[in-house]
This record gives C-alpha cells, sequence and structure tokens, in this order.
C-alpha cells in the first residue's frame, strides 16, 4: 500500500540510514506516534461539509471485508513495521525535526478527515518517521501512517508538498481502498461472483484477520490513484496548503523517475496524467485554500 509503487527502484532501498540508538516505545504507550482525535471530533460535530471534488460513492463490494478486521490486523502490522525499523534504529525518536514537523502538517489535516469515511471517530491517527532512501509512504486502515526521509530529502519537499501526499495517503484509508482491493481479490479467487457474495454465499469474514504482509504491498488501481489524489488534494486545501503544490510534487516525481512509465504500463495514472487531473479540479478547491491559509 504505498503512494510511490511504480516509482520504487532497486537502488533507493540499498541502506538503511541510522537515526541513533536510543529506542522509542511502540504503539499504545504515549510517547510513540502521535495521536489525534480530539480535532477530528470538534469538527464533524461543526456544520455540514460538503465535498468540491467529484470521486463518487464507494464500492459497496468492500462491505465483504469487516472494517473492525481490516484495521486490528493494520495495526499489528504496523507495530511490526516500527519495530523492525526500531531493531534496525531507523524508527525517527520523537525530537526528530522532520518527525515534528510531519506531526505539524497532521495536526492540520486530520480534522478535515471525518466529512470521508465516519469511522474516522474511532481511529488513533499515528505519524511515524523510518529512515530509508525509499520514495515512498503510506497510511494503513485505521490511520496508521509511515513516511521514509528518502521522500523528503531526495524531493526536498515543501510543507506544501507533504501535506498533498499525507492527504493522498489519508485518502487511501478514507475511501477504503484496500478493503475493496481485498474484497475483490478474495470474490476471485473463491471463483464467486459478486453478487453471490452479496447473498451470502461467500465466507470472506476471515479475510482481514490473515492479511500477513498484503497490506504493504497491495497495488491501487487507477481509479483508486486518481480518488486519492483528489480527496488529498481537497483535504490539503482545507488545512490551509497550497493546492497547486499537488502539481508541483508531480514535476518532482517525473523529474525523479526521468519521464515516467507509460500510463498503459502501470497500474497507475501517469506522472502527466495526474497532473492534468489535478489540474483541472484546482479551481473547485482554491476558495477552500484561501479561507483556511494562515495569514
Amino acid at each position: 500500500m504505498c503512494f510511490l509503487c511504480d516509482l520504487k527502484t532497486s537502488n533507493q532501498q540499498a541502506t538503511t540510514p541510522v537515526f541513533g540508538a536510543a529506542a522509542e516505545p511502540l504503539p499504545g504507550r504515549p510517547r510513540r506516534g502521535f495521536l489525534l482525535a480530539a480535532g477530528a471530533a470538534t469538527v464533524a460535530a461543526a456544520a455540514p461539509v460538503w465535498a468540491q471534488v467529484d470521486v463518487g460513492g464507494s464500492s459497496p463490494v468492500r462491505t465483504l471485508v469487516p472494517a473492525e478486521q481490516l484495521e486490528s490486523s493494520a495495526k499489528q502490522q504496523y507495530s511490526q513495521v516500527l519495530a523492525e525499523a526500531k531493531s534496525k534504529n531507523a524508527l525517527a525518536p520523537s525530537e526528530h525535526p522532520q518527525l515534528k514537523r510531519l506531526h505539524g502538517i497532521a495536526r492540520r489535516l486530520i480534522p478535515f478527515t471525518a466529512q470521508w469515511n465516519p469511522r474516522v471517530a474511532e481511529w488513533r491517527w499515528e505519524v511515524n518517521l523510518i529512515g530509508s532512501k525509499q520514495l515512498n509512504a503510506w497510511c494503513m486502515p485505521g490511520g496508521k501512517i509511515a513516511f521514509y526521509t528518502g521522500i523528503l530529502d531526495q524531493l526536498q519537499l515543501t510543507d506544501d508538498e507533504v501535506a498533498m501526499i499525507m492527504g493522498h495517503e489519508m485518502a487511501h484509508a478514507l475511501r477504503e481502498h484496500a478493503r475493496e482491493r481485498l474484497a475483490k481479490s478474495k470474490v476471485t479467487s473463491l471463483g464467486l461472483s459478486v453478487a453471490s457474495s452479496l447473498l451470502g454465499l461467500g465466507q470472506l469474514g476471515d479475510v482481514a484477520a490473515n492479511l500477513g504482509t498484503q497490506l504493504l504491498t497491495l497495488k491501487y488501481s487507477r481509479d483508486d490513484e486518481t480518488e486519492a489524489d483528489l480527496v488529498g488534494l481537497e483535504i490539503a486545501a482545507r488545512g490551509g496548503f497550497w493546492p497547486e503544490a499537488s502539481v508541483n510534487l508531480w514535476k518532482k516525481m517525473l523529474s525523479a523517475n526521468g519521464n515516467g512509465s507509460p500510463s498503459f504500463l502501470s497500474t497507475h495514472p501517469s506522472g502527466s496524467n495526474r497532473i492534468q487531473e489535478l489540474q483541472a479540479n484546482l479551481p473547485k478547491v482554491q476558495h477552500l485554500y484561501e479561507q483556511a491559509k494562515p495569514s
């Protein structure tokens, strides 16, 4: 489950930077990660917020995989990822400047996530930073976010560009793309039609409890990626981040990956296609940015 699966190359995974020998406690303990629920709850209780980008409704197929079990599995896998990073001294300590930066950006975005998924009220958002040359970031179901130092350092991202990535990854979780992917793949592997599964002929309740490493290897469809781009764009704009940074971000992505792979060879839209889609939607969220941007 990654923002840049199609942009990874083997040389980006060569070494793991070291933050230091000091170890941080794992999730669930006070100092590990970043949690914010009050802000989201406050916004959710306010006046209704209407979406400005049009991404349609979520697929009913996703309901074949229980959300609670998927989020529980994601929490366990997230803990394993952090534990592995900690064992390599690659988990950023709480005082790391880049981690503090990520926390500050998350605080501005999380209050605008509730409109996209009512389950947000039950999520405990976490943001962590892992030392790695990978150009990567992701958000698991339930709001478990990780950034890799490679994407921050190699692309020299501004706060606005980081917000676009974070909003995009949040959007994957909010729109439950992993849940939908897993449901569709399991239905296919069982040889069942979606209709018969909806009628109770498919036994899919145990899918989410036996994910293994699937959450970090899932590849989203082109529609999923486009939807995450647009929902993330709106969330970031509501948080006061410059919408045109989304275009600048993908220009950096293209530069980092040469000219990008043709869209028909990838499960993701090409950089040029993403830029066109984002540019078409900038006017829809510009007023949100104007209202929210810091004075």
